[in-house]
C-alpha cells in the first residue's frame, strides 16, 4: 500500500513539473509570414517558374527525354533550330548535355500535334550578374 501511494504521489509531482515546464511556451505565438504558410514561392527561382524541371534521360538531335518531370512519366520534348541552350548562365549546345544533368525547359505546344516543344534548356548553375561597384 505505501509503495503504491508513494508510486501515485511521483507520477503527479511528474505531472505538475511537465506542466509547469511547457506553461511559458502556450502563450508564445509563432512567427507568421505576411503571405502564406512557407513565405512567398516567388522569391526562389523566379525565372524559373513557368518551366519545368527534370532529370535528363535521353537525348538526340531532335528530343530530349526527361524522367522525373510534373507530369510524373518520362517525357520528350522536341528540339528545334530555335532552341536555345544554356550552361552556367552562357550559351551552350545539346552537345554539352550529360545524361543524369537535372535541367529547366521552358516549353511551348505545338497547336496541331500537340507535342511539347522545348524552346529553351537551362542547366547548370544559374550565376546571376553582379552589379560592379563605381
Amino acid at each position: 500500500m505505501k509503495l503504491r501511494k508513494t508510486m501515485v504521489t511521483a507520477m503527479l509531482v511528474g505531472g505538475c513539473l511537465a506542466t509547469m515546464a511547457a506553461g511559458p511556451q502556450a502563450d508564445k505565438q509563432p512567427i507568421m509570414p505576411n503571405n502564406g504558410r512557407f513565405g512567398d514561392p516567388t522569391s526562389t527561382a523566379n525565372k524559373y517558374q513557368g518551366f519545368i524541371y527534370g532529370i535528363v534521360k535521353e537525348k538526340n538531335p531532335n528530343d530530349l527525354t526527361l524522367s522525373k518531370t510534373k507530369f510524373g512519366v518520362d517525357q520528350a520534348f522536341k528540339l528545334t533550330k530555335k532552341t536555345k541552350f544554356t550552361q552556367d548562365g552562357k550559351a551552350s549546345s545539346l552537345d554539352k548535355l550529360k545524361v543524369g544533368e537535372g535541367v529547366y525547359i521552358d516549353v511551348e505546344t505545338d497547336k496541331k500535334t500537340g507535342d511539347l516543344i522545348a524552346k529553351k534548356v537551362v542547366s547548370g548553375v544559374d550565376i546571376p550578374s553582379v552589379p560592379t561597384a563605381q
